[in-house]
């Protein structure tokens, strides 16, 4: 499965309970990622709500190898073996987080990174990585 997340300078996923993702160019970007494939949480259906995607609680589970997970607030160790691709989204900004990314990036290799300018941050990093 290939997963997405946004993350701060410390691998925050979320601050005071707040997602990390409301950026309407970065998930404008996340869309032509996902390229019709896109899974999600239920927690994520609100900021995607006109977004082609299957919204269940079993999202990553449920993922097959060519569909695009967003996670937002999820753990990713229980699920590492099942990654081939991972695409980081980093704020280049520190936020008080209270959720953290939990997956180590020991098993990946850098492939493509990119910045451009966000709709609420003037310098987005996107990172790829693939096992």
């Amino acid at each position: 499965m290939r997963v997405a997340l946004c993350i701060d300078d410390y691998g925050g996923m979320l601050f005071n309970g707040r997602r990390q993702s409301r950026d309407r160019v970065l998930l404008a970007d996340l869309l032509r990622e996902a390229a019709g494939r896109l899974r999600i949480s239920p927690f994520s259906a609100k900021l995607l709500a006109d977004a082609p995607a299957t919204v269940s609680e079993d999202y990553l589970t449920a993922a097959a190898a060519a569909d695009l997970c967003f996670v937002e607030k999820d753990a990713l160790l229980p699920f590492a073996d099942r990654i081939g691709e991972l695409i980081l989204y980093r704020w280049n900004r520190h936020y008080p987080a209270d959720t953290y990314c939990d997956l180590d990036l020991g098993g990946f290799r850098l492939v493509e990174q990119t910045e451009f300018v966000g709709s609420s941050h003037e310098k987005i990093t996107k990172e790829r990585y693939k096992r």
